[in-house]
């Protein structure tokens, strides 16, 4: 009967592993970080669960007449916020993980 022990011992520390996880996943939804281009000039922020929480332009980059430029600089700092994220996410998480790429995680 030892093996049920160690079994019991392995299956709680598997829950607490998965608790911890999980404490871990949805404490990304406060951590925050920033895309940005030209200086600042368009800024996006995002949470580490990959969610656009903002997008800042500055007044003075918009011209009527480029509104392909302006886009061009949201599409950059969303991407930047968004890979920026997403690398928070495989810091936080990848220690659970060790490198495994879980889906949905």
């Amino acid at each position: 009967m030892r093996g049920m022990g160690n079994m019991q011992q392995m299956m709680r520390k598997m829950q607490k592993m998965q608790k911890d996880m999980m404490d871990a996943q949805e404490g990304l939804k406060d951590k925050t970080v920033e895309g940005t281009v030209s200086g600042d000039m368009v800024k996006v922020i995002a949470n580490g669960d990959g969610k656009i929480l903002d997008i800042i332009i500055k007044e003075e980059i918009v011209d009527p007449g480029d509104v392909d430029m302006l886009q061009d600089m949201v599409i950059t700092a969303v991407n930047d916020a968004l890979e920026k994220s997403n690398r928070l996410k495989e810091e936080t998480l990848g220690k659970f993980t060790n490198g495994l790429n879980i889906p949905g995680l």
